[in-house]
């Protein structure tokens, strides 16, 4: 399963966090606490860990092509909540 990992800069990690995972919650199956969150998509699983200075996401998905999707969509969700910050998602994929 490819995978594909991103550090980004912000004191704002865990309401990132917490956002997205509830903000999906209703879709999919999620698990969290302000620390660490786990969501399964159709498409992949998407993994967040907090810390105070940054937002660590690792996603797994069947194909590259869809992780390609994947990272669109986690990093644009972000975004959104993080409207008054600009964030930047560099993305590294495993080999």
């Amino acid at each position: 399963m490819p995978t594909s990992r991103t550090k980004v800069s912000t004191e704002h990690a865990s309401r990132y966090l917490q956002q997205l995972c509830k903000h999906w919650a209703h879709k999919f199956p999620v698990e969290f606490t302000p620390e660490h969150g786990e969501i399964t998509l159709p498409s992949g699983v998407t993994v967040m860990d907090a810390a105070s200075d940054r937002l660590t996401v690792t996603l797994r998905a069947e194909d590259a092509a869809t992780l390609d999707q994947l990272e669109r969509v986690v990093a644009d969700h972000i975004t959104r909540f993080a409207f008054r910050e600009e964030l930047t998602f560099d993305w590294t994929r495993d080999a």
